[in-house]
């Protein structure tokens, strides 16, 4: 196999030099037109590398060039970024792009320049000559994006805003919007004064984006905004590719040095609430031989800078921090986010964990959880002076709170809280993964719930296994020391009554109320166990198993070696020009390459993340070393196999959704030629949940038989189950069926009966 000599370049002995010199070439044969347009479509294409918008991306960028106002909500990781920046290189003049932090302007800055935008950002990091340069650049119509904060935008009595009317905006962007609202989880007071940008700017389109934003957020950001004529775009909330995972907190060390013994070369976050207990962790992991960090405001800014930009490069693996750290860091690479202390809300939680897994490829969430959180971030929830704020800090608290103890899918709480619509079961959160066991637990709920009647369902949950407990605590009243159910418990450990008790609540035997001092109260269905002798079977405490291996789905096979030896060269340009490897490429760039085989200039074009800039500039590099693979392995391009290249490679959950003339039809096909469902898992490398759920859509349509696949006994108890018990949840219907029938049986049954939600 000979190497394709498109790419011919005179090698340098100064790499550096080389690449500057290169750029220079590059960026001309763009300016003469190689990829100008004002056409979205070209520019996501020959800039950014990518054939297609996601979602509603495009929907975006078409309302944005028409000069209209637009809140678009995406998860982070969803291609944000692009709904401005394509509109910047379509439109004449500059985007401004306000962004709350240093190192999210500097990081965005450095991918736009990798791609050949030109782009800048305005700090206080920056000397006065760099400053004055930059504004020669605005004068000369040289820049297409400008990143800076909201106080350099509108402080200084809008010296700059009277700059800026000197030259051509064409737009701006309000990234991390959700900092403007007192309702949101980040409110920052400086970004209130962007509340001015209509008065100074009436006739230029504003685009705010946010990843994390409820209903009441949402209205904050328009008002503040003061946007009166304007579109809000939602995408779904949805990450697919990370798994949730809430462990308890007890003793968690052991457990958490377990999970990082099997990660050790994947990088990773770890949020703790204190800035002590950041350093306390980080030491600790330290001498137990892992590269970790500590962050938190409280550290020398030059120290924190070096951290995070380590860390960003590759050479610290796990960061120990504060919320303080990650918003907005693009680091596209994150395996795993853990927090070993409770978030103060879903908006946080989700926003944090989002940090993990940009690529597209799989990652972990792990939260260890123990209710002593929760009562300490009560004391913290209060804002002096303003009860209402107080009361939705409480709600929101409450919730992840709520989100830690259910027994039904995380994923379907998350989605639900966004306003989402999600199926009961997701197969990637360690409910539908562990799901538990239920057993005759009448005797033990008796006890629970006879001691919630005896103390006048006037106490909390931790009162009430220190009663069963029978413990001699300060606050254990004397009275309580008399009843029959004090003590019958302390053979059994208070993190035992503690797990029984919200298994009572999750099945509603019991009823917190709200407020900072929650207390329990039976409920009619509580009552009748304890009056009517009914049966409670509940789930024992259970310990959350997470693979060791993560799984990294591709539709084929890829190159293990060949993936190590591109991540090596992509670090190496990396460190040559002092950026993170993954503003090169991404993971998920590699491991399409690895996947695919590409070995012309042609079939590079075909590879996600490959534009015309990054294809100039890097591709004779990384085809010689896949060329080379090849020959030395004796392998084909497998370029054949590869579907059009999108936003980004999408996820086992994202796929399923898509319609029969795509990976569904494939599954059908095998079907049809003989193969088992078990074969078809095997070889497509994906779950036999999965392969199942193909096939159910094709028994909704008639193309198959439901009797080729579920036996006759099992089709007749499913069909009686879901009359009795309905179709909305999957894991109600499991339960009340025999141990053979299987999701995939339940998932059939109801497609051929169209009873599918």
């Amino acid at each position: 196999m000979r190497r394709n000599k498109s790419f011919t370049a005179t090698k340098q002995s100064n790499p550096k030099k080389f690449l500057n010199k290169l750029d220079k070439v590059i960026l001309a044969r763009m300016n003469n037109g190689m990829t100008a347009s004002t056409d979205p479509k070209k520019i996501l294409q020959n800039v950014f590398g990518y054939d297609s918008f996601r979602h509603n991306q495009q929907e975006i960028v078409e309302h944005v060039l028409a000069g209209k106002d637009a809140v678009v909500l995406m998860p982070t990781g969803g291609g944000k970024s692009l709904c401005y920046q394509v509109p910047a290189l379509c439109l004449p003049g500059v985007t401004i792009v306000v962004s709350p932090l240093i190192a999210l302007m500097k990081d965005q800055v450095d991918a736009l320049l990798v791609n050949g935008i030109k782009a800048a950002f305005l700090n206080s990091s920056q000397s006065t000559g760099e400053q004055a340069f930059i504004f020669q650049q605005l004068k000369a119509n040289q820049l297409k994006l400008l990143y800076l904060a909201p106080e350099r935008l509108m402080g200084n009595e809008s010296q700059f805003i009277q700059f800026l009317k000197q030259i051509q905006v064409s737009l701006i962007a309000v990234d991390e919007a959700h900092c403007i609202s007192q309702w949101g989880h980040d409110f920052r007071p400086e970004y209130l004064i962007l509340g001015k940008l209509k008065e100074n700017f009436a006739n230029i389109p504003v685009i705010a984006l946010t990843a994390t934003a409820d209903a009441l957020t949402q209205k904050d950001i328009i008002d503040k905004l003061a946007f009166t004529s304007y579109r809000v775009f939602e995408n779904s909330f949805n990450r697919a590719n990370i798994f949730y995972y809430v462990k308890p907190k007890r003793n968690y060390y052991e457990d958490l040095i377990n999970y990082l013994e099997n990660h050790k070369n994947d990088s990773g976050i770890i949020y703790c609430l204190s800035r002590s207990a950041t350093e306390k962790l980080a030491e600790d992991l330290k001498q137990d031989g892992f590269n970790a960090e500590a962050y938190h405001a409280g550290l020398e800014k030059s120290l924190r800078d070096d951290r995070q930009e380590k860390f960003l490069k590759d050479d610290i693996k796990i960061i120990v921090a504060t919320i303080a750290f990650g918003m907005g860091i693009n680091k596209s690479n994150v395996r795993f986010v853990v927090h070993v202390d409770l978030p103060k809300n879903i908006e946080g939680y989700y926003q944090e964990t989002g940090r993990a897994g940009r690529d597209g490829l799989h990652s972990e969430a792990i939260l260890f959880y123990g209710a002593g959180d929760v009562i300490k971030l009560k004391r913290f929830a209060e804002v002096e002076g303003n009860e209402a704020q107080t009361k939705i800090m409480l709600q929101k608290l409450d919730k992840m709170s709520r989100f830690c103890e259910i027994k039904t899918c995380r994923r379907k709480y998350l989605l639900n809280y966004f306003g989402d619509d999600a199926p009961d079961y997701c197969g990637s959160c360690d409910v539908c993964l562990n799901k538990p066991v239920l057993t005759d637990s009448t005797i033990t709920a008796q006890k629970i719930l006879s001691t919630v009647a005896r103390v006048k369902e006037s106490f909390g949950m931790r009162y009430i296994a220190d009663v069963l407990r029978g413990s001699n605590s300060e606050r254990m009243r004397e009275e309580h020391k008399s009843l029959s159910v004090y003590g019958i418990g302390k053979d059994v450990v208070k993190e035992e009554w503690l797990h029984y008790t919200k298994e009572l609540i999750n099945y509603e035997y019991l009823q917190q109320t709200d407020g900072q001092y929650p207390v329990l109260r039976l409920t009619e269905k509580g009552k009748a166990v304890l009056f009517k002798k009914e049966k409670v079977y509940l789930s024992a405490p259970v310990n959350i198993e997470i693979a060791k291996e993560p799984v990294v789905f591709q539709q084929h096979p890829y190159e293990k070696e060949l993936f190590d030896n591109l991540k090596q060269l992509r670090n190496k340009f990396a460190r040559e020009e002092n950026v993170p490897s993954y503003i090169i490429f991404s993971d998920s760039t590699l491991l399409d390459l690895a996947t695919y085989l590409p070995l012309s200039e042609k079939d590079l074009f075909k590879i996600s993340g490959f534009g015309t800039f990054k294809a100039e500039k890097y591709g004779k590099s990384f085809l010689e070393l896949t060329q080379d693979y090849c020959n030395e392995h004796k392998l084909q391009t497998r370029i054949h196999l590869k579907e059009a290249k999108g936003g980004r490679k999408q996820t086992t959950a994202e796929r399923s959704d898509r319609r029969p003339s795509d990976t569904k039809q494939v599954s059908y096909q095998m079907y049809k030629e003989g193969k088992t469902i078990a074969e078809i898992a095997e070889e497509r490398n994906l779950s036999a949940n999965t392969i199942e759920t193909h096939l159910s859509y094709y028994i909704s349509t008639g193309e198959l038989d439901i009797n080729e696949l579920v036996e006759a006994d099992k089709y007749v108890a499913v069909k009686k189950a879901a009359e009795i018990f309905g179709t909305e949840s999957l894991r109600i219907l499991k339960e009340n069926l025999p141990e053979k029938i299987s999701y995939g049986d339940i998932r059939m049954v109801l497609a051929a009966n169209n009873m599918v939600k």
